[in-house]
This record gives C-alpha cells, sequence and structure tokens, in this order.
C-alpha cells in the first residue's frame, strides 16, 4: 500500500484510534486479513467470520510487525476502532485509488473472468508495473484487498468483479471506480440466484454504466458475439471497443484453429495491425479471453506485434483451471476443479476432446451449482456433448446432478461402459485407478462445492515414480 500514517487512516475510515501510541506511525506494508500474512509495517483488519474471529488474532498480528488493526472493538494493541470493518476497508481502498496515478482496469462476465484478468495482467505488466486481483478475490473483500496492494508505481490495476444480485458491481466499482471496463459473456453461472439471462445481463452492464465517458477517457471492452453483452453499448458514455470473432468487433481472431496439444491459435487483427498467436492455455474459449485482453492492451498503448508475443508466452496464474499435468506413465491430467457452470463445462470437454485426438479421453464430471430451474437441463445437455465429442468414458461424480449428466450421455446413445454414475471423489479415484491406461487423457471439472480436485491430486499421485513434468 502507498505508505498512509495510522491518523490519516483514521480520518478516512471514520476510525478512532486506540493503544496507538504514536499516530504519525505509517502503514508501509500490505493491508491483510490473515494473521499468517502479517509482516513488518502492515495492516491487519480483523473481520468476524462464522467460524473465526479476527479479533483473537490481533496481538499476535502486532507482534509479527503489524503497524495497527483495524477492528470493530478494542483490542488491547493498536488499533482503528470503527463501526464496520467491511465499509471501512472499502473506503480505506477508495482514498488510495483516488490518490494513484494508475489506470484501473475492472472486468466481469458469468465464465472466464479469472483467467482473462490473468492474461489482461501478464499482458500489460509487458508495459508498466501492474497489480491484480490475485486468484478469485473478486467479492466486497478480496476486491479492496487488492486495490490496497498498489505502491506509487503501479501504472495497472486490474480487477476482477464478481456478483450475485443486483447492486453488487455497482457496489465494487464506487469503491474502485474503474476507467477500463470489460463485460466478457452473459452465461448461466449462478443462473438460479439471478432468475434469468436478463437479469444476469442487467446486474454485469452495472459495469459499463459506472465508467467516464469517452471524452474522459472511459473505455468499454464489449463481446461482440455476445447479444446481451453488445447490448450494453447504449448503456454507457465511454468508447465501446468490440473483440470477438465477428467482422464488425474491432479487435478480432481468424482462422482459429487449435494445436495438436489442444491450444489455440489464430491471427489478432487490431486497429493499428495484425499478429499471429499461438498461446499455452488450453481449449478454444481462450480465444475470446485473449481478444478481451487484446483489445484493453490495444486501448492502452500496445501495438499488434507486442500484443500477439505477450499472450503467446502467457500463462496460466491460477489453480485448477485447466491445469495440465502429466505423469511420468503419460497419462495426462487436465484439473479444471477450481469451477463450473454449463459454458465452461461445454469448453473443457470440447479442449479435452481436441488434446485427446487419438487417446482414450475421459471425463470426470460432477454437479454445476446455482442453476435453478435449468439444472435438469443444463446437465442433460452436458451428458449429450460428451457423447457427441466422442469422449471416451464420463464418469459422473455426485448425487442428483451427476444422475442427470449420465442420462443425457445415455440419452444421446452411450452404451455399455462408455459413461458411469459414482456416488463421491473416492469412488471416481477408485475407478480411475484400475482403469487408466498410459497415455490417456483425464479431465476433471464440477462446481467447487464439488471438491473434484481431489481426484485430480490423487491421480498424480498414484503410480508416479520420478518427477512428474507439469506442462
Amino acid at each position: 500500500m502507498i505508505a498512509l500514517s495510522l491518523a490519516e487512516i483514521a480520518a478516512v475510515v471514520g476510525g478512532q484510534t486506540h493503544d496507538i501510541p504514536d499516530p504519525s506511525a505509517q502503514v508501509t506494508g500490505p493491508v491483510v486479513r490473515d494473521s499468517r500474512e502479517v509482516g513488518p509495517g502492515c495492516l491487519f483488519v480483523a473481520f468476524v467470520g462464522e467460524r473465526v474471529d479476527g479479533h483473537d488474532f490481533a496481538q499476535a498480528a502486532v507482534e509479527a510487525g503489524a503497524a495497527a488493526v483495524l477492528a470493530s472493538r478494542p483490542v488491547g494493541v493498536p488499533a482503528i476502532v470503527v463501526d464496520d470493518v467491511q465499509a471501512a476497508l472499502g473506503a480505506l481502498a477508495r482514498h488510495v485509488v483516488s490518490r494513484l496515478g494508475a489506470t484501473l482496469v475492472a472486468l466481469t462476465g458469468s465464465a472466464g473472468k479469472t483467467s482473462t484478468k490473468d492474461l489482461i495482467a501478464q499482458v500489460l505488466q509487458r508495459k508498466a508495473p501492474t497489480v491484480f486481483t490475485p486468484g478469485s478475490l473478486n467479492n466486497e473483500i478480496g476486491l479492496p484487498l487488492t486495490a490496497l496492494s498498489a505502491t506509487e508505481d503501479t501504472r495497472f490495476l486490474v480487477l476482477e468483479m464478481g456478483a450475485r444480485g443486483i447492486g453488487h458491481i455497482r457496489y465494487l466499482t464506487e469503491l474502485t471506480p474503474p476507467k477500463v471496463g470489460v463485460v466478457l459473456n452473459v452465461g448461466s453461472a449462478h443462473i438460479g440466484e439471478f432468475g434469468g439471462r436478463e437479469q444476469i445481463a442487467q446486474a454485469k452492464g452495472e459495469l459499463v454504466e459506472s465508467l467516464p465517458s469517452s471524452d474522459a477517457g472511459g473505455i468499454a471492452v464489449l463481446n461482440a458475439d455476445d447479444p446481451y453483452v453488445r447490448a450494453m453499448t447504449s448503456r454507457t458514455k465511454a468508447k465501446v471497443i468490440l473483440f470477438g470473432e465477428s467482422d464488425e468487433a474491432d479487435v478480432r481472431a481468424e482462422n482459429v484453429r487449435l494445436t495438436d496439444s489442444g491450444q489455440p491459435a489464430f491471427r489478432l487483427h487490431t486497429p493499428s495491425g495484425a499478429s499471429d498467436v499461438t498461446m499455452r492455455l488450453y481449449g478454444e474459449h481462450h480465444v475470446s479471453n485473449a481478444l478481451a485482453a487484446a483489445a484493453v492492451a490495444h486501448e492502452l498503448g500496445m501495438s499488434a506485434d507486442e500484443i500477439a508475443v505477450a499472450l503467446s508466452e502467457a500463462g496460466s496464474l491460477s489453480r485448477w483451471r485447466m491445469e495440465v499435468t502429466e505423469r511420468p506413465d503419460g497419462v495426462t491430467i487436465v484439473n479444471d476443479a477450481y469451477n463450473a457452470n454449463p459454458e465452461s463445462m461445454k469448453a473443457a470437454l470440447r479442449a479435452l476432446a481436441a488434446m485427446g485426438r487419438g487417446r482414450r479421453t475421459w471425463a470426470v464430471l460432477g454437479k454445476m451449482a446455482e442453476l435453478g430451474d435449468e439444472a435438469l437441463a443444463e446437465h442433460d445437455a452436458v451428458g449429450r456433448l460428451a457423447v457427441r465429442l466422442n469422449v471416451s468414458k464420463l464418469v459422473a461424480v455426485g448425487g442428483r446432478e451427476a444422475s442427470w449428466l449420465q442420462l443425457g450421455a445415455y440419452n444421446e446413445g452411450s452404451w455399455g461402459e462408455e459413461s458411469v454414475h459414482v456416488s463421491d471423489a473416492q469412488a471416481a479415484i477408485d475407478l480411475l485407478r484400475s482403469e487408466l491406461r498410459p497415455g490417456d487423457v483425464v479431465l476433471v471439472k464440477a462446481s467447487r462445492s464439488v471438491g473434484l480436485e481431489s481426484v485430480a491430486q490423487a491421480l498424480l499421485e498414484t503410480g508416479a515414480e520420478g518427477e512428474v513434468a507439469a506442462r
């Protein structure tokens, strides 16, 4: 964080200082909510959770070097006490962002947010110091913590914004007002909570509504291939840049194809030139993500050649998202178990099919959460797609939703042992351990609550002699 005195922080958040011998002392380290991450000069934020009360760790945090604690009650060590810790954290982030000389880029969408955020950051890092959201910390706590990690040297601040209802993104943009806003897509993720795609589009579009006008430098980067996103053009006063495979897109891809290993390649076209891209990531769905990143980079002054090189060298920065690892026996594990929705599940299956040409393929799939009334139809559709893509074997893991996956496969023409329904992750592990052969490709994917990353981890540990080669 940029250096601020404890007295200044107290004034910004409307708090009272307690047990602080020197209010002019500065916070020079990051702002953290986990006492295990505390270092010299930190500000430790004490949240009260369902299981743990951060106030109980206040003394340990100060002993580890924290300059003070942001708390909702006195804790017997230097503290700034406020009525609402979360609101105070947001106010502090808003104050710090207003003092930065950085360009703030915010993005949202139903699928691909984290992968695209990582791509944007890796491209912009080629131009100037960049701070970006770690993992998927995209809510009212994670977002201000990321913003507060920026320093005086930061020139680009890339923030992922998530939403579970109308008004959530509007609130986040008030904490960290963006200059560039990116909307990737409007899909089925959380459709059960929102009530329909129209409501999802309403929520996602709050991002472009928050942008400054084109005269003030505001830029809305919108997906030309998604009608819900493209319609957001009318909801912003910012300059609109369209990306996609449409001929009308300002930043577009031509000659899209997958390499033999399942990595996308294409010709990138921007308003200032064109260049070829071959990505290190897996799956054709990353083309749209890359185009969004390219559109942002182009508007922030990078050439087509610079962008193409950066996209071709960018890797996966976040765990369990198309994380490809090859065992010494030649079995390839694709761990995409961080989360799942209908769009990302179908994209992962297509990537599996491309990677597995000439090899046996396994799709170990589980529940897609928060789909509401669409759940049966969407699970059925994923099961059917696995058959259409000639996936060698579908392993549906879990309860009712898994049975719908298998039913879809069965109704599409999966017979014999081409699909199987198992009760839990351990049953899937046991099945795979007994039946995998050298050269097989295994995709593991489900919503985060299912915890299928344990399947991928167990398979990597099974029969592995020597060092596992991670690609």
